[in-house]
C-alpha cells in the first residue's frame, strides 16, 4: 500500500494511475554523514502554470490493456498497483491514511516535520521535484523550509494525471508568490529524463545537455516519499535508482521516504484494517478493469488478503477467489478462470533496514547523505547524492 500517497490519492477528473552509502551515528533518529513518447513541452496550463506532457490518453489505455493481459495470463496472477487509483481509489486512500492501523503517512510527515530545515540546508535547492505529486502537507514542508532559507524559485510536481497537476500547481502559485510551477505529466519509471534541468530534458534556461554544474546553479531536490519505492521489486527498484541517479547533476539530491522493518503484526493491521477500507481498495481495481475493458468482475467474488511475506521482508496485497468462476475482459477477447481460493496478488510493499536502503543506494551510484527516523523508527526519510 505505500503506492497510495495522499500526493497521488486524491480525486481526479476521470481515471487515474499513480506511478512512487554513508555510515550512522549514535542518534537512533539521525545517521547522517528513459524512454517513451516525446510529448508536449512548455504548454501554458489554467493560472500560470506551465505544463509538459509525455503521457497521453491512448498510451495510458494501452498501458492497462497489457497489463491486464499480462496478468490474467501469467500463473500465478498479478495486476500492477498503479491500476488502483481512479477517483474512487483515490478517495478510498485518503480515509486510509485516517485509519488508526495505518502509520506510514503520520510517521513520514513526522519525520519532515523535525527535519524539514536540515533538509534544505543540506541541498538548498532552486527547484524542488515531487516524483508523484500533490499540496499534501509534506510536500509544503518541504516548501517552506526552501522559502526560509531564501533559494526556492521552482516547484515541478510529476504524476501521470493532469488534472491532479493543475490542482497542485495553481494551488503552490497561490500559496507561494513568486515559485514557478512547471508541471509534468508522465510515469517516473518511464519519463525522468523529461524532468526541467535533465540530461535530456534541459529547459531553455538550464545548462545544455551533458553538462554537470557546479553546485551554486539551478540545484535540484528530487522527492520520492510516501514508501512508494517499496511498491518496486528489487531489479526494478534498482533501475529506477539508476535512473534517478542519471538525471543528478552537481549539487542535486535526492529525498527517498521509506517503510521500515518492524513489528509483523502492525505491518499486516496497517494493510488489513478493521473497518474494511482496504478491502475495498483493493477490490476497486477490478472495478477499474470492469469499466475501462468492459469485463465483467463481481467484486461479492475476491476477498481482501494481506500477508507478510518474510522471505522477500515485503506485504503482499492479493484477491482471493471465493468461488469457482469465469471473468470476461471483452476489450482484450479474454476469459479468465478462477477457481475458489486462488489468489491474484495486487501489490507488493516492502519494507526496509536502514543498512540495507543505505546499500540499495550505493549500488546505485548514491551515496546517503543524511538519514532520519521517527522517534520509533517506524519510517525513514534518506537524502542521497551523486556518488
Amino acid at each position: 500500500m505505500t503506492s497510495r500517497t495522499p500526493a497521488t490519492a486524491r480525486e481526479t477528473l476521470g481515471s487515474t494511475f499513480a506511478g512512487a552509502a554513508g555510515g550512522g551515528s549514535g542518534d537512533p533518529d539521525k545517521a547522517c554523514d528513459s524512454s517513451g513518447s516525446r510529448g508536449s513541452r512548455g504548454t501554458e496550463g489554467p493560472a500560470g502554470v506551465t505544463v509538459d506532457r509525455h503521457l497521453a490518453a491512448a498510451e495510458r489505455h494501452a498501458s492497462l490493456a497489457a497489463d491486464v493481459r499480462a496478468g490474467l495470463t501469467s500463473q500465478p496472477r498479478e495486476l500492477p498497483p498503479k491500476w488502483f487509483y481512479d477517483a474512487t481509489g483515490g478517495l478510498l486512500f485518503d480515509r486510509i491514511t485516517r485509519l488508526p492501523e495505518y502509520y506510514p503517512t503520520r510517521r513520514e510527515h513526522a519525520v519532515l516535520t523535525a527535519h524539514a530545515d536540515e533538509i534544505a540546508a543540506a541541498c538548498p535547492a532552486m527547484t524542488l521535484v515531487e516524483l508523484g505529486s500533490g499540496t499534501s502537507e509534506k510536500t509544503r514542508l518541504l516548501l517552506d523550509a526552501l522559502r526560509r532559507l531564501g533559494t526556492l524559485r521552482r516547484f515541478v510536481p510529476f504524476d501521470v494525471d493532469e488534472a491532479t497537476l493543475l490542482q497542485a500547481g495553481e494551488d503552490i502559485l497561490r500559496a507561494y508568490p513568486g515559485v514557478a510551477v512547471r508541471a509534468v505529466v508522465g510515469d517516473f519509471e518511464r519519463h525522468l529524463g523529461s524532468l526541467p534541468g535533465s540530461p535530456a530534458g534541459a529547459s531553455p534556461a538550464s545548462p545544455s545537455p551533458g553538462t554537470r554544474p557546479a553546485a551554486g546553479g539551478d540545484r535540484r531536490l528530487i522527492a520520492f516519499l510516501g514508501g512508494t519505492i517499496g511498491n518496486l521489486q528489487p531489479a526494478a527498484r534498482a533501475a529506477f535508482l539508476r535512473a534517478v541517479r542519471d538525471q543528478l547533476r552537481d549539487g542535486d539530491a535526492l529525498l527517498l521516504g521509506a517503510d521500515l522493518v518492524k513489528d509483523t503484526g502492525r505491518l499486516v493491521a496497517a494493510y488489513d484494517d478493521s473497518a474494511g477500507v482496504t478491502a475495498a481498495f483493493n477490490r476497486n481495481v477490478l472495478s477499474v478493469i470492469n469499466r475501462e475493458l468492459d469485463a465483467d468482475f463481481d467484486l461479492r467474488g475476491f476477498a481482501h488478503v494481506a500477508a507478510w511475506n518474510a522471505e522477500n521482508s515485503w506485504i503482499e496485497m492479493r484477491l482471493r477467489s471465493v468461488r469457482d468462476q469465469e471473468v470476461t475482459v471483452r476489450a482484450l477477447d479474454l476469459v479468465a478462470r478462477f477457481e475458489e481460493g486462488e489468489q491474484m496478488r495486487t501489490e507488493i510493499s516492502a519494507k526496509f533496514t536502514l543498512d540495507g536502503l543505505r546499500a540499495e543506494l550505493a549500488a546505485s551510484g548514491l551515496a546517503t547523505s543524511c538519514q532520519w527516523t521517527d522517534p520509533d523508527r517506524d519510517f525513514s526519510v534518506t537524502l542521497a547524492v551523486p556518488d
